[in-house]
């Protein structure tokens, strides 16, 4: 069982995966291996062995570690050494029972991650409710407001009964409801023009003072702090403006059958006046007053650009177009800067009360998630980018954020992520949905990657899926005189949330990997390169230098990159590009480099600045299974003389008579070729006799279906023939090896008209540069 787990789940138990997993023991030795020394961590993933203990770990009193598997334990004088600073600890007398036949769980060699359930602190055991603060955008058609209401009130009936609600709606003006105030419905109204302090909004909602439980000056709520004496303080806004689901969803089911679209004239050749950035502030001032300290998710529904008021990205002129990535890098667009900022100002406060913001944004135009990418990755929030509330990626999606059971995300609330290395070990940063809470320590770098500057992280937002790359530093530069060093490196990750039920837990993993000595590439360093996690990781790097570096040219950087790695690690000789080959660790990452460069992610050309602000947030959150689909997208074939069996990613694969599926993570195609399409077209699979044809049809569809089911945001589905319009969605991933100007192509198969070069091509050239003498 255990080997079978072990293929078809590479992350284990621990759900980590590294770049490499032998580590060079000097700065020198690391900064020649070309990729860098990274962990992709999934810090609650699910797993069926991880045990739980119903009580508080046990910490190294020196450096706080966590007691773990890789501690050396003195049964007979109840001691145990930590593997991260050698300090001496005595067990508490609860373990006096201990012996080397009677151990606790954290102390099992299997049991590298283990989950503590920490004891409620309050007074009346109770757990905190979930929270949800819905605002929803009303400049809209009258067809589009109907999908996302009807789509708000499905989500009110899945929410738990005690889950706490609250509504806010805009348009021109923001508009706060006041469920609690039965008599009749009462609106606090906010003018959309103007940037409001949070204690402006509080004094507005009648919620000054502070009155509000378990907050200290100055923001982060102590841990466990934020609802300490008792259940959520039942201060007056809580009751005011959150209600319990059992009574809030009726109220607002009422509200929404009433709201109409944004009644604020708009002259003709403008856009409407929308002030999203206002809405959200207004809406996370409520929470922050409220809630602070326990899991909140404000979740907003924008359908189209905020023109009023701060988070403004355009004028309301429509002659103006929305900024482009040509506009961006010409420092062209005016309202850029500006909203970034005040993002970033409103992620200090929510992550500061441990609140998550979830955008929806669903609009043939731009919204402005380049410009909310900043709150949504800091407070950990789900983004989900569709062209329409009524299209199925909304749809499906926004249904899956409150499904129960085996469906469900596991959304996971106020999280705080710490990381203990062995001494040689520095921290860079992490990348990925989570802000730095700027704790310094021995273990943190000079030089930052991402947030940094820190050996403690906090993430507002976390689910089972949530994945992050630790960037590590090795900062000896020379062997330690006294000889006596350890093989082994240690690095632990502690992770305190609030579970789904709101059970404060803590998830403890510790890992080991072992120093490699030698000057010389050894068989053990190159056996340990993991060329996935390497593909992932250099396209984070990549896409973060995008975003930070000025003119920074990324084709170029990975190209350079991946000469180096090949020069270093392949087996040729010099200057004969014929003698060039590549142990199998390493034989797929060219290829995973050569999709890269061709990615969305490098090629921003055909994107508007959303769509790629977009597509990095996913990539930097999602595990490295589905962060490889996105770089190198998969391909199926169906046809009638063999099983459904993998096709190369090349136009090659194209034939008249077969099906191909392809997953690209965003979208998921199925292609029918020619003849395919056009015996469906004639019907034939009603027919009794062509049983065997119907099946094939259906078959793609069938497997499209259950990677539509497992994924999250909903991929969008796309059902084309060859030569048709839609086709352009495969052809777009393919290995270009037939175009119009060479001659490989045959009978039905198909060309693309690019000036790209192809695979072949590429492989040509790399080992030309890899052999050659520097």
């Amino acid at each position: 069982m255990a080997t079978e787990m072990a293929n078809t789940d590479p992350e284990g138990i621990d759900g980590v995966r590294m770049t490499w997993n032998a580590w060079p023991r000097t700065k020198v030795e690391a900064s020649k291996c070309v990729i860098p020394i990274a962990a992709s961590i999934s810090p609650i993933r699910t797993h069926p062995l991880i045990p739980t203990n119903p009580y508080e770990p046990l910490r190294c009193k020196t450096c706080s570690a966590v007691l773990n598997p890789f501690c050396r334990v003195d049964f007979s004088a109840l001691i145990w050494i930590c593997p991260f600073c050698f300090q001496r600890n005595h067990f508490p007398h609860h373990f006096s029972g201990i012996s080397e036949t009677n151990v606790p769980a954290e102390l099992y060699p299997q049991y590298t991650t283990i989950e503590y359930a920490l004891p409620v602190h309050d007074v009346h055991h109770t757990l905190p409710p979930p929270v949800y603060v819905f605002v929803l955008d009303t400049c809209m058609i009258e067809e589009e407001l109907g999908f996302a209401k009807s789509a708000l009130q499905q989500a009110l009936e899945f929410l738990p009964e005690n889950a706490l609600v609250g509504f806010v709606s805009f348009g021109t003006q923001v508009q706060v409801h006041e469920l609690g105030y039965s008599d009749m419905s009462k609106v606090y109204v906010f003018r959309g023009s103007k940037e409001m302090t949070k204690d402006q909004v509080l004094e507005q909602l009648g919620l000054g003072g502070g009155f509000a439980g378990g907050r200290r000056p100055g923001g982060v709520p102590v841990p466990g702090q934020g609802f300490q004496k008792g259940p959520v303080q039942p201060n007056a806004g809580v009751t005011r403006f959150l209600l319990p689901a059992s009574e809030g969803a009726y109220i607002i089911h009422s509200l929404l059958e009433e709201l109409g679209t944004d009644q604020w004239p708009v002259a003709p050749g403008n856009r409407s006046l929308r002030c999203t950035g206002v809405a959200l502030s207004v809406a996370a001032g409520l929470l922050g007053a409220c809630l602070p300290g326990t899991g909140a998710r404000m979740v907003a529904l924008v359908g189209g650009p905020c023109t009023e008021g701060p988070g403004s990205i355009i004028s309301k002129d429509l002659s103006d177009p929305v900024r482009s990535h040509k506009d961006l890098d010409k420092d062209a667009a005016p309202y850029f800067r500006k909203a970034v900022q005040f993002y970033e100002e409103l992620a200090k406060q929510m992550v500061s009360q441990g609140h998550v913001l979830d955008l929806f944004a669903s609009a043939l135009d731009q919204v402005g998630v380049a410009e909310m990418k900043v709150i949504i990755e800091r407070t950990g929030g789900l983004v989900v980018l569709a062209e329409s509330f009524g299209h199925s990626v909304f749809k499906d999606s926004f249904k899956r954020v409150f499904e129960k059971g085996e469906e469900s995300l596991g959304l996971a609330h106020n999280g705080t992520l710490d990381i203990t290395c062995s001494k040689d070990i520095k921290i860079q940063g992490i990348i990925g949905p989570c802000t730095s809470l700027e704790k310094k320590g021995p273990a943190v770098a000079n030089t930052v990657i991402g947030q940094g500057n820190t050996t403690s992280w906090k993430l507002c937002g976390l689910d089972k899926d949530t994945c992050l790359t630790v960037f590590f530093d090795i900062s000896s530069s020379d062997k330690d005189p006294s000889g006596n060093v350890n093989p082994q490196l240690y690095i632990q990750t502690t992770t305190r949330y609030q579970g789904v039920d709101g059970q404060p837990k803590l998830r403890v993993t510790t890992i080991t990997r072992r120093w490699v000595e030698s000057a010389v590439v050894s068989e053990e360093l190159m056996q340990g390169f993991d060329q996935e996690t390497a593909a992932v990781v250099m396209a984070r790097l990549t896409s973060y230098k995008m975003e930070m570096e000025e003119a920074f040219d990324a084709t170029r950087w990975i190209d350079r990159n991946l000469i180096r790695l090949c020069s270093k690690f392949g087996d040729y000789r010099k200057d004969d590009p014929s003698s060039f080959s590549l142990n199998p660790s390493f034989s797929l990452f060219p290829q995973f480099m050569f999709n890269l460069r061709r990615s969305q992610f490098v090629q921003v050309f055909n994107n508007s600045p959303d769509e790629t602000a977009y597509f990095r947030m996913m990539l930097n959150r999602e595990s490295i299974t589905n962060a490889t689909v996105m770089i190198q997208p998969s391909l199926i074939s169906y046809s009638f003389n063999s099983l459904p069996s993998p096709a190369l990613l090349d136009v090659a694969s194209i034939s008249a008579d077969r099906i191909l599926l392809l997953d690209s993570y965003f979208s998921v195609v199925v292609f029918h070729g020619m003849t395919i399409a056009q015996w469906r077209n004639n019907g034939y699979q009603h027919q009794p006799e062509h049983q065997a044809f119907a099946q094939l049809l259906q078959a793609p569809h069938d497997d499209a279906e259950l990677i539509i089911r497992e994924r999250f945001p909903v991929p969008r589905l796309v059902v084309c023939d060859q030569h048709g319009s839609q086709a352009r969605f495969l052809l777009a991933k393919l290995n270009p090896s037939a175009t119009y100007n060479n001659e490989v192509a045959t009978a039905g198969m198909d060309v693309i008209f690019t000036d790209d070069v192809n695979l072949q091509v590429f492989f040509e050239h790399l080992q030309r540069l890899a052999v050659q003498t520097s």
